[in-house]
């Protein structure tokens, strides 16, 4: 017998100052039976990042063809396609074919520095593409956030992101590792 999702309820309110973009969303997660509450919270992360009225979590886990998150426009045009951590150069490069934009959001400490060191020839071409990275410790902290239901604030400015709700926040500071904002 497979094992089901876990579903997660999500009250956040979104204050985007780099965007200018301000909402409440509520948001169903399903977290696969083979997720942990990192990835699941760092894929929240990304909803945060580009929120908007038409961003929508992918099925995850059990679908290797499709997107973490979509930002998909009335035509059916995928204008944003974000995978959250360390995916294979193929799937970037046909992720870039499909979407007007892609972002990737990688995490896992020296495992994301290796995969980045391995990937970053293959897909400099592709112009398309932001990669992000979050640190190891930050992930973690955001793992923490973690609870089958929650009320979270989340504030971005100047590229930080504050995140967390009653009793507990983080701080975050992806770091841009290509892409137009690559320092």
């Amino acid at each position: 017998m497979a094992l089901k999702s876990t579903i997660f309820k999500v009250e956040l309110q979104l204050a985007d100052l780099d965007r200018s973009h301000f909402g409440e969303y509520a948001l169903t997660i399903a977290r696969h039976p083979s997720e942990n509450d990192q990835r699941m919270m760092v894929r929240l992360l990304a909803f945060a990042l580009f929120a908007s009225e038409s961003l929508a979590f992918g099925r995850g886990l059990s679908s290797e063809d499709e997107a973490d998150l979509a930002d998909v426009d009335l035509t059916g045009a995928i204008e944003r396609w974000i995978d959250v951590g360390l995916p294979d150069e193929r799937n970037i490069r046909r992720a870039c074919g499909r979407a007007k934009e892609v972002v990737v959001l990688a995490y896992g400490g020296r495992a994301a520095e290796i995969w980045w060191q391995q990937t970053a020839g293959k897909v400099a071409g592709q112009k398309n593409l932001r990669v992000l990275a979050l640190p190891p410790a930050e992930s973690q902290a955001l793992a923490a956030l973690a609870a089958r239901n929650m009320r979270l604030q989340c504030t971005i400015q100047d590229g930080v992101v504050w995140l967390g709700g009653d009793d507990q926040h983080v701080e975050l500071a992806p770091k841009v590792l290509f892409g137009p904002d690559a320092a």
